[in-house]
């Protein structure tokens, strides 16, 4: 008689789905990194220019700040 085990993922199944998963997050980390640079680049882009000043920034360096860099 024979018997099949029926708890194990399909073979190829799992590397399929976590390539998947995988694939989900880094899009997700993508949109969450650009909403805060946006999010950044608004805020400092509202600063007058006296205050970014107080801050040691000047408005070339809002782009910089927003990536990261």
């Amino acid at each position: 008689m024979a018997a099949f085990d029926t708890t194990r993922p399909a073979y190829g199944a799992a590397p399929v789905a976590g390539q998947f998963k995988g694939f989900v997050a880094k899009l997700v980390a993508q949109v969450v990194a650009w909403n805060d640079a946006r999010v950044t680049r608004n805020a400092l882009s509202s600063l007058t220019d006296r205050e970014l000043d107080d801050i040691g920034l000047v408005r070339g360096d809002i782009d910089d700040v927003a990536n990261g860099r």
